[in-house]
This record gives structure tokens, sequence and C-alpha cells, in this order.
């Protein structure tokens, strides 16, 4: 047993040294960077912070830097709409038609809410961005309004694969006319408290954010750092398709809580994990209700999200079978974001972990 134990011990040791090793050399200590965290099971085995989270402050990153996770917020508005089907109040077989009455579109008839969760409801991204200002401040409602006079799909829905935003900002809705309380009411009190994520929170102008990151953009002409987020970019006020803010430490609670069922049920995350539609510009990729799943060879399944959103880049990777949760937040958006998940991988398979 104590060998076992010194063994597992080793094996640790060289995966944090060879980690550490790589985002060293990716982010280096006066500049925008990251947080890190890896989790094996219950213990987080690896958790630090590389480079800067405020240029102006030179405040250093660390596991409780808040940074916009972006589009990985979706997995948080899937299963609060699945936790209200397992309640009764919605079914994934709605339609759009029927939680949004005042639509005047007669597609909504065509397109249900898995196929919102799934990305195949054929609904072009086809938001106004002639005016900066909507660009840079419309929240979920005015970002998604547009769909109400939708005159024609890309694809009949189901049949296809297109990432889209405004139809998980229809979630925003959905989630308020369902259960009867504000979004943010629900999320904080059916999701963010009973994980543990106390101060989790999503996006407002003006909105006090804990230890909160800003994105950056290198500017070649000045050789400095540029804000890029709120202000700067386009659709950080919108919540539901990714205005999350949190940090790698809060998210690790998360991660337990969607272990442990506290929300869905196992038939319902095994729903969510499984692939519901090929992504076929990515080979052994697909899309399940909120999250990616990849299925390599050689490789376990894998369950992930990205997200990107002005100078933040984001990376939530999890082999559920393994019960292994590697995260990379980043406040820069200039790295090879999946060359360095690869890199990760990787080594968790040169130590026997995959």
């Amino acid at each position: 047993m104590l060998s076992s134990c010194t063994n597992q011990s080793s094996k640790s040791d060289k995966i944090i040294a060879e980690c550490d090793e790589m985002f060293t050399q990716l982010y280096p200590e006066n500049e925008p960077g990251a947080a890190v965290l890896i989790m094996k099971k219950d213990s987080i085995i690896f958790e630090k912070g590389y480079g800067i989270s405020n240029m102006e402050k030179m405040t250093p990153i660390d596991g409780n830097t808040f940074f916009c996770i972006a589009s990985v917020s979706k997995q948080f508005s899937a299963v609060a709409l699945m936790m209200l089907a397992e309640e009764g109040k919605l079914s994934l077989d709605d339609t759009v038609e029927k939680w949004f009455p005042e639509f005047e579109s007669p597609l909504m008839s065509k397109i249900t809410l898995k196929h919102l969760l799934s990305h195949t409801s054929g609904i072009p991204d086809s938001r106004d961005r002639s005016d900066r200002n909507f660009v840079l401040t419309s929240t979920d409602v005015e970002s998604y309004s547009y769909i109400s006079t939708l005159e024609k799909l890309n694809f009949e829905p189901g049949t296809d694969y297109e990432y889209m935003n405004p139809t998980f900002q229809l979630m925003y809705t959905i989630i308020e006319r369902a259960s009867g309380i504000q979004f943010d009411q629900f999320m904080r009190e059916k999701i963010f408290t009973p994980a543990g994520m106390e101060e989790a929170t999503y996006f407002e102008a003006d909105k006090f954010i804990p230890r909160m990151a800003h994105g950056y953009l290198f500017n070649k002409e000045t050789n400095m750092y540029d804000e890029f987020d709120y202000g700067e970019e386009s659709f950080f006020a919108s919540k539901a398709d990714g205005g999350l803010y949190t940090s790698v430490r809060e998210f690790s609670k998360w991660e337990k809580a969607i272990r442990e069922n506290i929300f869905i049920s196992q038939k319902s995350k095994d729903e969510a994990h499984s692939p519901q539609i090929e992504i076929k510009e990515t080979p052994y990729n697909y899309y399940g209700y909120g999250w990616y799943i990849e299925q390599k060879p050689d490789y376990p399944k894998k369950v992930y999200h990205t997200g990107d959103n002005g100078g933040f880049q984001i990376f939530a990777g999890r082999y559920p079978e393994q019960e292994i949760l590697y995260l990379v937040f980043s406040n820069r958006n200039d790295r090879d974001r999946e060359k360095t998940a690869f890199e990760m991988e990787k080594i968790f398979k040169k130590a026997g972990w995959l």
C-alpha cells in the first residue's frame, strides 16, 4: 500500500513539474497570463497563477482571480434548463414558439429546446453589428430580439451543427418564465450557492466583481497591452451564453457538484455528455447539451468547453470516467489553447492517468 501511494505521489509530482515548466514559458511574469488548476478525484493537485490580472495595478494572478469564462458559461444555463425539465416545469421537446408566443416568426414552431442546447437550431447569428454601442452593451433580451421576426434558417433544425450564441441567450428568458423568478436569482439560489460558488456572478456594467482580471490585447505600435473586455469588445453584457465571472478554484466546486449529481440526475447528465451532433470540421468532436465531447483514438472520452471574448481565452476540460478536471483561464488570447490542452493531456497519458 505504501509503495502504491509513493508511486502515485511521484506521478503527481512529475505532472506538476512538467505543467509548471510549460506554463512558466507560456506566460511571462509581468504580462497578462493565466490561472491553471488540475484536480484528480477530490484532490486539487496543482493550482497556480502566472502573470498579471490587472496591468494598471500589476496584480498577480492566482487561483482566486475572477475571469470572464465566456462560453464555458453555457453549461450552467444548460444545467438550469435540464433542472427545470426534471421538475416538470418545461420539456426539452418544447418548441421555442411555446416559450415565446409573442414571436412573429412561424419558424419557431420547428425549433425545440434540444436544438437550442445542441447548436442545431439552424437560427443564423444575424444580430445587427452596425451599431457599435449595441454590440458593446446589449443584454440577452436585446441581443436575441432579431429572432422574433426571423424569416429563414440556415438549415433544417436537428440536421446540422452551427455554434450560435443567441440560442443560448434565449435560455435567459426561458429560465425566468419557467421558474417564475429572475435569471440571476435562479442561478444564485439553485446553482451557485448549492455548488459552493459563493462569489460567482454575471457581468453587469459598473457591478463589483471580486479580484477581477481584465482581458488584454498586445498593441504592436505602443509595445504595450491594451485592456480588451467590456467597452472594447462585443457582447460582454449578455449572461446566459457567456457572461459568467468565476475563478478556477470556484469552478472546481462546480465540477464536484456535477459529479455528485446535485443538480440533475445521472440520466440527464449522461444525455448532456453524449454526442447529439457531429462537428464535421473538427475530427472526433461532437456537441452535447452545453458541452463538447471528444472521442479521440487512444484517449478516453473528454467532455470540455472553450470560451473566448475580448482578451479572455478559457479552457475547461474533464475526463469524467477518470475524474480529472483541468482548467486554463487566461486573460490574453494570443496562445494556442488547443495545443496547450493537448500537451497537458499527453502529460496525463504518460503518467498513466488516462
